[in-house]
């Protein structure tokens, strides 16, 4: 019965994740800031050398699916907070950057979005609980990103 109880954790996965980001995404909205979408894009950016990154590094890095990401950048360049920077000599590929201003958005966003992250996750799970929680599904992601199967135990 292994299986159906790794089902049932696919199921509260998929369940926690469509209840969990459009409140912390209204929470984000209701406090006037960056969407959520344009949080991870900032995030990723942020922590990368040189605050850039190739398009298709950040697609990978991103919740978003390639083509969300790249009209993201677009927003973020149309608002200032962030743009495009021909890696080639012929154009046809880029490196998203961060700008000063998406700086800016991104610290003013954290302690909205931390605030959510303890008002709709914390207050249900204990520290200890959270802890496990992330350990378990880093371990889950790991054996995905490298494209592993993983056995149980492992």
């Amino acid at each position: 019965m292994a299986e159906d109880s790794c089902v049932a954790a696919w199921h509260g996965l998929l369940v926690a994740h469509s209840r969990l980001v459009p409140v912390v995404e209204a929470d984000l909205r209701a406090a006037g800031q960056v969407p959520l979408s344009w949080y991870d894009v900032l995030l990723e950016l942020s922590a990368a050398p040189g605050s850039r990154l190739r398009m298709s590094e950040l697609g990978e890095r991103v919740v978003l699916s390639r083509s969300r990401v790249s009209r993201v950048v677009d927003e973020l360049a149309a608002v200032g907070g962030g743009g495009r920077q021909p890696q080639d000599a012929d154009g046809r590929s880029s490196f998203a950057v961060l700008t000063p201003r998406g700086k800016d958005a991104l610290r003013r966003a954290w302690p909205v979005y931390r605030e959510a992250i303890h008002r709709h996750l914390a207050a249900r799970l204990t520290a200890r609980q959270c802890r496990e929680l992330a350990a378990l599904l880093e371990r889950a992601v790991g054996y995905a990103e490298i494209g592993l199967p993983a056995k149980a135990g492992q």
